[in-house]
């Protein structure tokens, strides 16, 4: 089989375990192949399966979500699509807001606490937008 790996060499291709490859497995997010010998081998197709399932957890999507996308990949279900990259853009957008709050706050304690001024360093405060 051209391009063949073991379940261990398509864990390390993606930097996952191959635990996680058998839990996605036995969720039904990837095919468990057929194995050859005693060896099962994974082809390009599982690679990039697994390269979306973890780019899509890395977006925010539930493994739940995931399993849907798979079963629409190549469908013309486009207003589900749509509907489903717009709710998960909308979580990303009020992350990015609560993370950019949480990087003032850091940037306020940074900088009282770097002015040289004696005394205990106001961290609580630092937080407090108020």
């Amino acid at each position: 089989m051209k391009n063949a790996m073991t379940i261990a060499g398509l864990a390390k291709a993606v930097d996952v375990g191959v635990e996680t490859v058998r839990y996605y497995q036995r969720r039904g997010l990837l095919q468990v192949p057929i194995a050859i010998g005693a060896v099962s081998h994974y082809g390009p197709d599982d690679l990039r399966r697994l390269r979306f399932i973890r780019r899509a957890q890395g977006a925010g999507f539930t493994l739940e979500e995931i399993t849907e996308l798979l079963a629409l990949d190549r469908t013309e279900d486009r207003r589900r699509i749509h509907a489903m990259a717009a709710e998960r853009i909308a979580a990303l957008d009020t992350k990015i807001h609560e993370l950019e709050a949480s990087r003032a706050a850091l940037e306020r304690l940074r900088a009282t606490c770097a002015s040289g001024k004696g005394g205990a360093c106001p961290i609580i405060e630092a937080f407090d937008p108020g």
